[in-house]
């Protein structure tokens, strides 16, 4: 098989998942495109939003969109609360009086695609746990390490304005998530067809928008990865967009290398997703508000970070060699 004829069928299942979340989820283009990126470059997704922007639709569509594989559900959802204990998402290990042995019972962590809602409520030791499943895909209980799926995928939701009884969420974890996305209100137009199209919507989905094998997504990730090109321009652009943040006055802690490294696997998947085998400028300017943006620490009274962002990326953008973006056979 080619790589042209690769990549096709990379496309393929990038453009029936986004098909299928836009046919359930109205008026959040940008965010499904989002979402897609951090699936296929292995990252995770923080959602600032506000109750009923349709958070858990969109979750609950991407993992009604993808095939069981193996012996985890599509779909699991973890309501984060206070005085919830790791063992209520990593699973526990029961005794078995028959056999005189400990089993273990998995926990919502052993899914392909985990909701967890308002993740800034729950205290540190779960954020803990949160952190192995999301940095190494493996949970440990009792001592003993738990795989997770290869898919694994956490799409986190905390609520802007409710500050009462909340944890702030970790640097470290922080820096896990691949995008942190404000969804902010519709349009008008979006929020009519919502109620238009209610009923249609809320029955079964079209057969003209099949779901995605599990084994597929995974392919197509492999693929993105090895085939999708990103030139030597690229990776300068990023260290010299990193190094103008550091040395930002307002800026007192800039972006970590991990950060970098990340980011090489969304621009690969932004590609894919606008129809290129290789990576462009425009990719960048796209995604690095949302891949750095919550990863500084700003002096009191700076602007937003992602004013920060834009305004630190016009430079390394203009020295960005458009003729040397695509590979050459």
């Amino acid at each position: 098989m080619s790589e042209s004829q690769t990549l096709i069928l990379a496309s393929s299942v990038l453009d029936r998942l986004r098909k299928r979340l836009r046919f359930s989820v109205l008026g959040r283009d940008e965010v499904v495109d989002l979402i897609l990126v951090a699936l296929l470059a292995d990252g995770h997704v923080l959602l600032e939003d506000y109750p009923g922007s349709g958070k858990t639709t969109l979750a609950k569509a991407l993992g009604d969109a993808i095939e069981d594989g193996g012996d985890f559900p599509a779909f699991r959802r973890i309501q984060f609360t206070p005085d919830l204990l790791p063992s209520d998402i990593t699973g526990i290990s029961v005794f078995d009086a028959e056999t005189g042995k400990f089993h273990f019972r998995p926990g919502p962590l052993f899914a392909h695609i985990v909701l967890g809602d308002e993740i800034n409520r729950t205290s540190p030791k779960v954020q803990a746990a949160m952190l192995e499943a999301m940095a190494e895909k493996q949970v440990t209980v009792d001592n003993e390490t738990h795989a997770l799926d290869d898919l694994f995928f956490v799409i986190a939701t905390q609520n802007p304005r409710d500050v009462a009884g909340t944890y702030p969420l970790p640097v470290p974890q922080l820096d896990r998530f691949l995008f942190k996305i404000r969804m902010d209100d519709i349009s008008r137009d979006a929020e009519l067809s919502v109620l238009r199209t209610r009923q249609a919507r809320g029955g079964e989905i079209p057969v003209d928008l099949p779901r995605v094998r599990h084994e597929d997504l995974l392919q197509a990730r492999l693929q993105v990865e090895q085939e999708i090109f990103i030139s030597d321009s690229i990776h300068h652009c990023l260290v010299d967009l990193a190094r103008e943040l550091r040395a930002h006055p307002q800026v007192v802690q800039g972006v970590s290398t991990r950060s970098l490294v990340l980011m090489v696997p969304a621009l690969k998947a932004s590609a894919l997703l606008r129809g290129r085998n290789f990576v462009s400028g425009d990719d960048l300017n796209w995604l690095a508000p949302r891949v750095f943006g919550h990863r500084l620490d700003l002096a009191p009274g700076a602007p937003p970070a992602i004013e920060i962002v834009q305004s630190c990326l016009k430079k390394p953008m203009e020295s960005l060699s458009v003729g040397t973006l695509q590979a050459t056979d």
